[in-house]
């Protein structure tokens, strides 16, 4: 579905969704019991946030989330209420916008980061591509921030997609996931290089686990099935115990063992759910308390789940 859908569908879907923040609606992910509990949080109404494709929980402001959106876009983060409400816009200043597909927030040295991942690309042409940290803002007003630094890496054996992207501050590390490869790889770089020049992303592993397109499903829409294992988001939960991953149709959850790296974690067997229904699903966060995550997609209006292990 197109990004700006008309707006008679448009008109529909808002219905839908705002009956859906009514006290006690629940989007359940599964028929299942065990699966998670999907409630609607919110609904993204504001068209400067029709592309949305990276999320992470403020740990500084409660019940505010940081998103970005694709390219095309200028460069800016968007501090949003866990309603769905634009709070502030900020401006990032000194870099190139190219691909925004994933970000994250974490705490390095005392201090609260934000991390964006320009790392997309559909047509396998870029020859690096960029990541930039910039400290959380303290204040939720509109203003413009500049990198704290920012990496520039490529890929060791050529051109790849990737969507996925998180950080384990404490391994002082960065976890990247490919896109379209099957299975997806898991790629490592480090959070905080010693020099500025061009690193390249070390392979570690590849994800085990993610669901294949059952037979029906291929006959019938062999594109959609051949789309809903990608990878589109990651994020490690606070205590780094878990990795969710994100795909078009589904959120996996590697748990991680206390010897383990996350090598080894991706190369066990997740658990895997069904997501609620969410049209480009592309976003990804965990809660700053470490009990749900939060899910959104390129859309307006676009549902904003809070999803609960």
């Amino acid at each position: 579905m197109p990004p700006n859908p008309p707006a008679t569908l448009r008109s529909l879907l808002l219905i839908a969704l705002m009956a859906c923040l009514a006290p006690g609606c629940d989007a359940r992910t599964d028929a299942d019991s065990d699966a998670p509990e999907a409630r609607l949080s919110g609904v993204l109404l504001d068209m400067q946030m029709d592309e949305i494709s990276g999320l992470a929980a403020s740990h500084i402001h409660p019940d505010v989330l940081w998103m970005h959106d694709d390219g095309g876009n200028p460069a800016r983060l968007f501090a949003v209420s866990t309603r769905g409400r634009r709070l502030a816009t900020f401006g990032i200043e000194d870099v190139v916008k190219t691909d925004w597909e994933d970000m994250d927030a974490f705490e390095f040295k005392g201090k609260r980061y934000l991390l964006i991942a320009d790392t997309g690309d559909n047509g396998g042409l870029r020859r690096t591509l960029q990541l930039h940290v910039v400290e959380e803002p303290t204040s939720l007003t509109n203003a413009r921030l500049k990198p704290a630094w920012s990496i520039a890496f490529r890929w060791p054996d050529g051109a790849r997609d990737c969507e996925a992207v998180a950080v384990d501050a404490e391994r002082g590390e960065i976890l990247l996931i490919s896109k379209k490869r099957e299975p997806p790889e898991l790629f490592v770089l480090p959070l905080q290089p010693p020099d500025r020049e061009l690193l390249t992303a070390a392979r570690v592993g590849h994800l085990a686990g993610i669901p294949e397109p059952d037979p029906e499903t291929l006959r019938r829409n062999p594109k959609r099935a051949r789309l809903d294992g990608q990878v589109t988001a990651a994020s490690v939960s606070p205590d780094r115990r878990t990795l969710a991953v994100m795909t078009y149709r589904y959120l996996l959850l590697y748990p991680r063992g206390a010897q383990q790296d996350w090598a080894a974690a991706v190369a066990g067997t997740p658990g895997t759910s069904v997501l609620p229904w969410l049209p480009q699903a592309e976003a990804l966060g965990w809660s700053a308390d470490g009990e749900s995550l939060y899910a959104t997609g390129e859309f307006i209006p676009a549902p904003l789940y809070r999803i609960t292990p």
